[in-house]
């Protein structure tokens, strides 16, 4: 199921808001960093001598909207994470159509523990979107992080209901998906579990219901009964199955249910003979 509180910070968001994972040269950086801490720290006072010369363009009005991103990609690299701040605050207001900007400023504030900040871009957020998924997974994390688990649960109730009437939309299944992990996280396993076998009604092709109630027995000790919704779970679709199932059967030690490998072909019978033979 989502991993609703189970977000690892900024990178995490770089990559959800869909601003890129630090275009960095491809391997460049990691390279400078395996070379040694000499080639580390020469290469950091390349990306700091890059971020100078973008800043003095940016304050003197000249900054083109790749330039901006560069510079925050370059100041996020350098964990100078006030700055990218006050860049992303001023690029999420340059642009509130770009709803990525506003959920990567809402990560960045909790990054720097400013919660209550986080709080406040998500809401700008989901005013616009109210179910916005990505906005709804931070929005919930921040609350479960601040002892407002129930407040989680009746919003993803309220965003499931819009989703689900008068007609089953496909993104009450994320929805539905992240609230399930709410009520599993608030120690209500029995509902979480209610929910995902609504929904693996509700969506009849999808695998992620059935994986994520598989999750949910095998973390209470029911193994036949997580096998029983992996083995549900594969025969769902057909042609190539979603690796997960094969991860998690494997994590599990459950080998019966990991896709089988190809039987070898067989091999030809030998062709008959003519002539006298004894039976």
């Amino acid at each position: 199921m989502p991993p609703a509180a189970n977000r690892s910070g900024i990178w995490t968001g770089l990559a959800a808001a869909g601003i890129g994972v630090l275009c960095l040269g491809g391997g460049w950086w990691l390279g400078q960093l395996q070379n040694g801490p000499e080639a580390a720290d020469a290469a950091r006072r390349t990306l700091a001598g890059q971020a100078t010369g973008l800043q003095q363009r940016l304050d003197a009005g000249e900054a083109s909207e790749a330039e901006q991103q560069r510079l925050l990609e370059l100041l996020v690299a350098l964990d100078r994470k006030a700055e990218a701040t006050v860049l992303l605050e001023r690029l999420a207001d340059q642009r509130p159509q770009q709803w990525s900007l506003r959920l990567l400023l809402a990560e960045l504030r909790r990054d720097q523990k400013d919660r209550s900040g986080a709080e406040r871009e998500v809401r700008q957020l989901l005013n616009l979107r109210p179910d916005q998924i990505e906005g709804l997974q931070l929005m919930a994390l921040l609350q479960l992080e601040t002892g407002r688990g129930a407040q989680a649960q009746s919003q993803l109730e309220a965003a499931l209901q819009r989703a689900s009437k008068p007609q089953l939309k496909p993104e009450a299944l994320p929805i539905g998906l992240l609230l399930a992990n709410v009520l599993q996280k608030r120690g209500q396993p029995g509902q979480a579990e209610s929910l995902l076998l609504k929904l693996a009604a509700g969506f009849p092709t999808d695998q992620r219901p059935l994986l994520a109630r598989a999750m949910l027995q095998q973390e209470r000790g029911d193994i036949k009964g997580a096998q029983e919704s992996l083995a549900l779970a594969r025969a769902r679709k057909p042609g190539p199955s979603d690796p997960r199932l094969d991860q998690v059967a494997a994590a599990w030690g459950l080998a019966p249910l990991r896709a089988p490998s190809p039987s070898p072909p067989a091999k030809p019978l030998p062709a008959a003979t003519t002539g006298n033979q004894s039976p």
